[in-house]
């Protein structure tokens, strides 16, 4: 199986003086999805937890629900021309009776490290496939220095980006600030997935108590998977797309945008972030 890093040699200058060594860098390999044996979409992804990868891709198309949706995940044997196994093809098996959403699926689509859905998605598709409408869900109220402490401890958790500084990463907190999970991946997207097809396959969908914390931006695509997983909070420590804030605007997603220090934007969603402090102010 891939490795998560490797091992390459750089040139290095450094005031004028000029050294070989060694350099640790983020592995970056592509993994292929199947879906009950027919290619699906092709993701270029940091190789480790491709089940729950494969599975999270498929929670955000509406395909996956439950632990009981899934027969099994295996990875492909024979993968190439000579019968060897490249562990970069998967194939996720749906149990009976699963029905397939009325977006198409049979695409085989190549999607980038950084760009998820690109092109695909839209505001009506995920509105009409999304099974837990987060603007039905319980209320919860978030203070806004829990938020401000969060990437914080993002980061301190970023074991693999310590050694490399080419990963993202996306960790799931309850609402009272408890880290429940963290993954990192060279791709955002792909990160989210991994969080969110491990919470299927231990049986925890929907995530309508968590907060979702991307160390990048936030795009059309995470919101997308937040709103699809039943996650009423989506945080970035960078910017938002005009798409996300539309789609949180309409879903009832609460995003939060350039969570740095004890500032943030808070771009959809506010009435579950407690803002007496701020009105005090005023």
């Amino acid at each position: 199986m891939g490795r998560v890093t490797e091992r390459r040699k750089v040139v290095r200058i450094s005031d004028g003086v000029v050294s070989a060594r060694p350099d640790t860098l983020v592995a970056e390999e592509p993994l292929e999805i199947r879906l009950n044996g027919k290619p699906l979409a092709i993701t270029m992804r940091t190789p480790g937890d491709d089940f729950p990868l494969a599975a999270g891709f498929l929670v955000s198309e509406g395909v996956l629900a439950a632990a009981s949706d899934l027969l099994n995940i295996v990875y492909c044997a024979g993968a190439t021309a000579d019968g060897s196994n490249t562990y970069n093809v998967v194939d996720v098996r749906t149990a009976p009776g699963v029905t397939m959403p009325d977006i198409t699926l049979e695409r085989n689509v190549y999607t980038t490290s950084s760009c998820g859905l690109c092109g695909k998605a839209s505001l009506d598709a995920v509105r009409t496939t999304a099974r837990w409408p987060i603007a039905d869900t319980p209320p919860l109220r978030i203070a806004p220095e829990l938020l401000a402490s969060l990437p914080d401890r993002l980061r301190a958790a970023q074991r693999v980006f310590d050694r490399t500084g080419g990963l993202h990463a996306a960790a799931l907190f309850s609402e009272d600030g408890e880290l429940l999970d963290v993954r990192e991946d060279v791709g955002r997207h792909n990160a989210v997935d991994k969080l969110v097809g491990r919470a299927l396959q231990n049986g925890e969908l929907p995530l309508s108590r968590t907060i979702l914390l991307v160390s990048g931006r936030a795009s059309f695509e995470l919101a997308q998977k937040a709103v699809m997983a039943g996650i009423p909070v989506l945080a970035a420590v960078s910017a938002p797309s005009s798409l996300a804030v539309d789609l949180a605007a309409e879903s009832g997603l609460t995003l939060v945008g350039f969570l740095r220090g004890s500032s943030m934007n808070v771009y959809a969603g506010e009435d579950r972030i407690t803002l007496r402090t701020a009105a005090a102010q005023g």
